[in-house]
């Protein structure tokens, strides 16, 4: 390569983890993911010393760039994008002499032999031979035939002994079924072992996410009421306010189960519900979470309508503006039948959760961008104060918010002042920003550290993808199969449609409705 890549280490930093070279190749460079995730994510790694001593980033894609058009793009995308901002010009400057193009189709086999006389060149200027780690931020129908003619160059391959040194980065969506999901995990198996392979879902780079295993298993008051016996239910909620705005196209073809519950829900639901691992590596809590998949019971087709719950939003106004239904949204079809809102229950057959329901729900175009578990726990058995109504007694709950105001509440009971003896709900709250002074780490940066280092502890193993695949796959084709008389049917601004309040009421429970930084019981 032209310029040997900076030094970003720390002197006197820990590097037991970190390898001294590392070349980071991104396929599809010239599109969004590169520019408003990946980039700005390297920059800031860059910008606190974390990444390896040696490193570079070789962008790959159709479009026609220099080094120093791509340099000067990627420049343009850490301003806008950059939780930092350009923060600072000379670690900028530094970090873009690291930065090259190779423009290349997907399907030529002289772009890969050229990419591979850059990698090779790269490592005939490093002491040790260099980790290699490929991005795939392009369309999914691409990620098989990409791995194979990567491997096919002998950039890739196949190391089963420690954590190897060529990796390759995975984006959502992992298939499109259960059937399609195996089959690209035959092919990239055929080329790579799985070690090598890091299916990455941005929701587990979360501070917040990562908190939740720290809150249960570090704090010895939780574990002792995290089951069956004092928790009576568990709602995961992941709510939007924006419609599919660019996304259309895709999201017509896979919906809200395909787009959220899939992965980032069923993900959140097995950190909240897994047993403890016996360690905190890779395949330890990989392992429980597996495990814990494997305990929710499946919902047959003639269940669909008694565990889940679809919707559409119409058009109507957002703070006094005008929006338009999904319908009317661009690359939709104008009598689709795809949810943008679900509500879904699932029950765990094991020891520690049985009987006890998890909801989740997700959808597009609610009241109020928020994501969080909230953990009910069950009334006291015995009303001692009879002066208030058992009704007014608010259960106990816990709120792990993911996003935005990222922290935890508690919600207790209490006597107000005054000399009747009543009971009121007050809150602890625990805000990220306030107790440590600064902004989190971005996901990216966490998982595209980790995957540099060799840890795939926060990434997804193949056989949770096919499991959570078993369990979502009857409720999307049954729904395909039945095609809804009444979409759109909620309002854009509301908490999703009518029928999945009575879907709660049922169970003589209801939804919790999150409100500015507030989060009341529900």
């Amino acid at each position: 390569m032209a310029s040997d890549p900076q030094d970003y280490v720390p002197s006197g930093s820990s590097q037991t983890k970190k390898p001294h070279s590392c070349v980071l190749v991104i396929f599809g460079a010239s599109g969004d993911l590169t520019k408003r995730k990946l980039i700005p994510a390297l920059y800031n790694l860059a910008l606190e010393k974390r990444l390896p001593e040696r490193f570079s980033v070789v962008g790959f894609a159709r479009s026609d760039m220099s080094d120093g058009e791509f340099r000067n793009k990627m420049r343009e995308a850490v301003s806008e994008f950059s939780r930092t901002g350009l923060k600072d010009e000379q670690v900028w400057q530094q970090f873009a002499s690291t930065l090259y193009y190779i423009r290349g189709d997907y399907n030529e086999p002289r772009a890969y032999q050229r990419l591979k006389g850059m990698l090779d060149g790269f490592d005939r200027g490093s002491r040790v031979l260099a980790v290699r780690v490929f991005y795939l931020a392009m369309p999914p129908d691409l990620y098989a035939p990409v791995i194979e003619r990567i491997a096919a160059v002998g950039l890739a391959p196949k190391e089963s002994e420690g954590t190897g040194r060529t990796r390759v980065v995975i984006e959502k969506p992992f298939g499109i079924d259960l059937e399609s999901a195996r089959e690209l995990n035959r092919r990239v198996h055929e080329a790579l072992d799985e070690k090598q392979v890091y299916r990455i879902d941005h929701y587990l780079g979360k501070e917040t996410v990562q908190n939740i295993m720290v809150l249960r298993f570090a704090n010895a008051v939780f574990e002792p009421i995290w089951n069956r016996r004092y928790v009576d239910h568990v709602q995961i909620t992941a709510a939007e306010t924006v419609g599919v705005e660019t996304r259309g196209g895709y999201y017509d073809k896979a919906g809200v189960v395909r787009d959220m519950f899939q992965n980032h829900l069923l993900q959140l639901a097995c950190l909240t519900a897994m047993e403890p691992p016996v360690g905190f590596t890779a395949d330890a809590v990989r392992d429980e979470k597996t495990k814990l998949l494997r305990a929710v019971r499946p919902i047959s087709a003639d269940q669909v309508a008694a565990h889940a719950v679809r919707g559409q939003y119409g058009s109507g106004q957002i703070n006094g503006k005008p929006v338009p239904g999904y319908r009317e949204e661009p690359d939709v079809a104008k009598d689709s039948s795809t949810p943008t809102y679900t509500a879904m229950k699932l029950l765990i057959d094991n020891w520690r959760w049985e009987g006890v329901p998890f909801y989740l729900r997700s959808g597009k175009r609610l009241f109020r961008r928020v994501t969080e578990i909230a953990i009910q726990f069950k009334r006291p058995p015995l009303l001692l104060f009879k002066s208030c109504a058992v009704d007014d007694v608010t259960p106990n709950v816990l709120v792990i918010r993911i996003q935005p105001d990222e922290g935890v509440a508690l919600t207790f009971e209490v006597k107000p002042p005054g000399p009747d003896i009543c009971v009121s709900p007050l809150k602890l709250d625990f805000k990220y920003e306030e107790a440590f002074g600064n902004t989190s780490p971005e996901a990216y940066e966490t998982l595209l550290e980790d995957c540099i280092e060799g840890d795939s502890t926060l990434y997804t193993r193949h056989d949770w993808v096919e499991l959570a695949w078993l369990l979502m796959d009857p409720v999307i084709k049954t729904w395909d199969k039945i095609r809804p008389e009444d979409f759109p049917h909620y309002d854009p601004g509301s908490w999703g449609p009518k029928e999945a309040d009575e879907f709660m009421q049922r169970d003589g429970r209801r939804w919790r409705r999150p409100l500015n930084n507030t989060n009341q019981p529900g």
